[in-house]
């Protein structure tokens, strides 16, 4: 499965917008599938956002029920290897 990112305007523009991506707030997003079960779902976030098992379930259910769920904000070096993990194990996941 290919990475996506995606990308604000906003840092599209920027002077320093190598160095901005690098710092600036980013979202790992979860989307919904029909293939991997809620408690593999809620075990990849346990292990690899460090989530709380509460968080992980209700991210798991927001993304049954509305298709996507934000689940974990922080820098693009911070995001990108929790992605890859997740992308791995076959969790569909992109940072915004």
């Amino acid at each position: 499965m290919p990475i996506v990112f995606i990308m604000k305007k906003q840092q599209l523009q920027s002077e320093n917008s190598n160095s901005e991506l690098k710092t600036s707030k980013m979202e790992l997003i979860l989307f919904n599938d029909d293939v991997n079960s809620f408690d593999f779902v809620i075990e990849c976030l346990i292990e690899v956002c460090e989530h709380e098992p509460e968080q992980a379930e209700q991210c798991a259910i927001t993304a049954h029920f509305k298709g996507k769920c934000g689940i974990k904000s922080g820098s693009l070096n911070e995001l990108t290897p929790m992605n890859n993990e997740l992308n791995k194990r076959g969790i569909s996941t992109v940072l915004a």
